[in-house]
């Protein structure tokens, strides 16, 4: 018989504390819930003592410092009573005591730092890449980023030529990446002056290793978010992956351990989807035999790593930056970069690459095929 136990939808505690309140909050924040009193964290049955106080005391409680409405029953289970207390899901955000809470899987977490910003910010129906810079103006992007935009998005057919013609301020608003005359984030990670100074951590990070612990060189890719894809690609085939050479008649050919293409579109993805609000670089870790690219991110909202890799509508955390490198023809917006970095992987006659969402972000790791 399949054991039943506490998920992402429901928790169980012995007894009523009003500390649990936490959790009504984190099911309010993440899409409902079910919290019984009662039952032990095991699932055995313990009962509850005087169970209709409870029926009117959590819900009231829920009111007064939660500003939710809360259904609680009581449940006969093995001959004893258990209070149930269904939480539904809030559009809004929910605090408790000045603190926000949401379910990760089995257990209710606080949120502090980028992860608080990003939920505040997707109850507001906004994304990070959204939210306008103070004191920032169009005159603030380097226009030479933009023209070679503006190149590549009419060669690429995803944007008319006329586009040419159109000055900075137009160019960035037809892009929505000005709001009230003030710049967005996107607009300072996609054309800066310089570097992206406003965000912390907006560049890449790229070392060889011997092993985990001996590293021998790195690198640390700057510049605006289309340069750091283009320098990276050109970094990885210069001076990290070692090509094998073989001949064809006179003719010396050489090979990369991974397809060009698979790494291409798994750093794409990296620098679309990541979370520029962590101000931790994307890191690439390269292995005489092993490539592992980490981002620092997260999958959407109740997404899951097998539906990562399945078939999935594109979700990007960072909208605008995602449109503006399709209109450049940098990526699809179909979301099959999956789809093609296995295919580009199985061309080459290597496995596609492993997957693993812990770690506070993804991690895409490449196993070089034997012969290198």
């Amino acid at each position: 018989m399949k054991k039943i136990s506490e998920d992402q939808k429901s928790e169980w505690k012995e007894i009523w504390k009003d500390d649990f309140l936490k959790v009504l909050c984190g099911f309010a924040n993440s899409g409902g819930g079910m919290l019984v009193i009662g039952q032990s964290d095991a699932g055995k049955v313990i009962g509850v003592d005087l169970a209709a106080r409870l029926l009117e005391e959590i819900p009231n409680k829920a009111r007064d410092l939660l500003g939710i409405m809360v259904t609680a029953v009581i449940r006969r289970k093995e001959g004893k009573e258990l209070v149930q207390i269904s939480v539904p899901d809030y559009p809004n955000a929910i605090s408790y005591r000045g603190e926000y809470f949401c379910r990760s899987g089995s257990t209710t977490q606080a949120l502090k730092g980028g992860s608080l910003d990003r939920f505040l910010l997707r109850r507001q129906g906004r994304h990070w890449d959204g939210v306008t810079v103070p004191a920032s103006e169009p005159a603030d992007c380097a226009m030479e980023a933009i023209r070679e935009f503006c190149r590549r998005a009419t060669t690429s057919g995803r944007m008319d030529k006329a586009l040419l013609k159109d000055g900075r301020g137009t160019i960035l608003g037809n892009l929505e990446l000005t709001e009230a005359g003030r710049l967005k984030r996107a607009a300072c990670l996609l054309f800066p002056k310089g570097e992206p100074r406003i965000v912390p951590g907006a560049w890449i990070k790229i070392g060889y290793f011997a092993s985990d612990d001996d590293l021998r060189y790195q690198d640390e890719v700057r510049g605006n978010l289309f340069t750091q894809v283009e320098r990276t690609m050109e970094l990885l085939h210069a001076k990290y992956l070692k090509a094998s050479i073989r001949y064809e008649g006179l003719q010396r050919i050489e090979g990369y351990p991974y397809p060009a293409g698979a790494l291409r579109e798994a750093l794409l993805n990296a620098v679309v989807h990541k979370d520029y609000g962590s101000g931790i670089p994307i890191q690439i870790s390269v292995y005489d035999e092993k490539l592992v690219l980490w981002n620092p991110g997260e999958l959407p909202e109740d997404w899951t790593l097998r539906r990562l890799l399945g078939k999935h509508p594109s979700c990007p955390p960072n909208p605008l930056i995602a449109n503006t490198f399709f209109r450049a023809g940098y990526i699809e917006s179909w979301g099959r970069g999956i789809e093609k970095i296995a295919r580009e992987c199985r061309e080459h006659g290597m496995e596609p690459p492993v997957y693993d969402a812990g770690m506070s972000g993804l991690m895409v790791t490449f196993r070089a095929p034997d012969e290198y």
